[in-house]
């Protein structure tokens, strides 16, 4: 399942990591204490590497085997180095694969040994237990270095084998992104276990490789925990949307797709890590008030009357008391209340206008509409995007924010967009919704009944 071009790019890193390798001078007499030290660290990077902690995404996991690879930097040298991390190609991991093992290894190799040089030519060539002296940050600094090469290495080079085999099996894109920031963090804080390892060398030998194994497994139990925790919150998520989707059976999917766009424009406008989860947060939740909104009132054939109409512009506010305890949206509840309010200020709930609108609620409206038009619906075709494209511009200004619209353009031309298959309709279902109370193409007709 690995594209042509991801396999070239395998290939390119083997050879390269071997040609280094084979250039780099061992640095050290390599001496039968040499070799058990090198085994040693070995060992601890292959039980590391062995039980990774699963990030929020289970194609994502997390591994603190880094440290055994420093540690190696600075005892043995960057070729010790580099073999230590080439130990992942024998990774005990379940269904890794050649093209897995081959990549693993050598980067894994090649970050060790970019990280034992970094270190060594800092250092002033020194191998060996560091000996902090009078200024720790001779030997503080040189490995916070290492570290930093190491890190963005080793995820520079997984970016890399990402981009080129984007949607296979290999490294899917769900999760990785999202995970990254944690990835990098995490990394650099236990790469400093690396250094107590070295440290404690020549005081407890192999002993210290055994003792750092507690904390090392401390985390990798907090990482698991922080991961099933953003797994709960998101089977949450699903759970409320299925439970919306079941009263109105032709917007399946249309929660995920406004999450899907909400999180587009985020990035486009350069939104934080935090941010971009919690409007995509918002997106998937945002129609969640539809749950107090009468299924007869949501499928209903004809014109609605006024109090019909009134329960459909209390559906944000609904959506709000639905969940507003779940303490983990933050921010995204302003998305979920204000999500149907318009820039020139004949929206509702409140009936704000321009910036009176919260950032999130102004940005779910456009992918929410965008992903309206762009369904098929029971009394229409679905438009086009270049269609819908223009019904977005033709309501900037009155009703979109018009920096937003250009902002999920641009992120159209980058990213393209899911086009959902029509939905099959209930066998057990009388009626169909006449109008998608989120078309802007296709307004409610409200009726006065005397």
């Amino acid at each position: 399942m690995v594209s042509r071009a991801a396999w070239l790019y395998i290939g390119l890193v083997v050879l390269a990591t071997a040609a280094l390798v084979n250039y780099t001078p061992v640095g050290v007499p390599v001496t039968p204490d040499f070799w058990r030290d090198l085994v040693i660290l070995q060992l601890l990077f292959l039980i590391c590497d062995s039980t990774p902690a699963p990030l929020v995404s289970r194609q994502t996991k997390w591994s603190p085997s880094s440290s055994a690879t420093l540690a190696a930097a600075v005892l043995l040298g960057p070729v010790a180095a580099a073999l230590v991390g080439a130990v992942s190609l024998l990774s005990l991991k379940r269904q890794l694969r050649l093209d897995g093992r081959l990549f693993n290894g050598a980067m894994g190799a090649l970050s060790g040994l970019l990280a034992g040089r970094t270190y060594l030519y800092l250092s002033g060539g020194h191998i060996g237990s560091p000996h902090f002296g009078r200024n720790p940050w001779e030997i503080i600094g040189p490995f916070a270095a290492a570290a930093a090469v190491h890190v963005l290495t080793n995820q520079g080079l997984i970016w890399g084998v990402y981009r080129l085999n984007r949607g296979r099996r290999m490294l899917r894109s769900e999760g990785l992104e999202s995970s990254l920031p944690l990835l990098l963090v995490s990394d650099l804080g236990y790469a400093a276990l690396g250094l107590i390892i070295a440290s404690l060398w020549d005081l407890m030998g192999a002993f210290a490789a055994v003792l750092v194994l507690v904390p090392l497994f401390v985390a990798r139990w907090a990482m698991g925990q922080f991961a099933e925790q953003q797994r709960a919150y998101a089977a949450t998520m699903k759970a409320l949307c299925q439970a919306v989707e079941t009263k109105d059976y032709y917007t399946r999917g249309h929660g995920d797709r406004v999450s899907l766009g909400a999180g587009m424009i985020a990035r486009q406008i350069h939104m934080g890590v935090d941010r971009t989860d919690a409007i995509e947060f918002a997106g998937m939740l945002h129609d969640v008030g539809k749950l107090g909104v009468p299924t007869q009132v949501l499928q209903k054939t004809g014109p609605l009357t006024e109090d019909e109409y009134a329960a459909i512009q209390l559906h944000p506010m609904r959506g709000l008391e639905i969940v507003r305890e779940i303490g983990f949206l933050n921010e995204a509840l302003a998305g979920i209340m204000h999500h149907h309010e318009r820039i020139d200020g004949k929206g509702y709930p409140m009936g704000f206008a321009g910036h009176e609108i919260p950032e999130f609620a102004r940005i779910i409206a456009v992918a929410d509409a965008f992903d309206s038009m762009t369904s098929t619906r029971s009394y229409r075709a679905a438009k086009t995007i270049p269609e819908a494209v223009a019904e977005l511009r033709k309501g900037a200004n009155t009703q979109f924010d018009p920096l937003v619209v250009d902002a999920f353009i641009a992120a159209l031309d980058r990213e393209g967009w899911p086009l959902p298959a029509p939905a099959a309709r209930p066998t057990d279902l009388a009626t169909v919704t006449v109008k998608d109370h989120d078309d802007p193409t296709a307004p409610l007709r409200v009726i006065d009944v005397p």
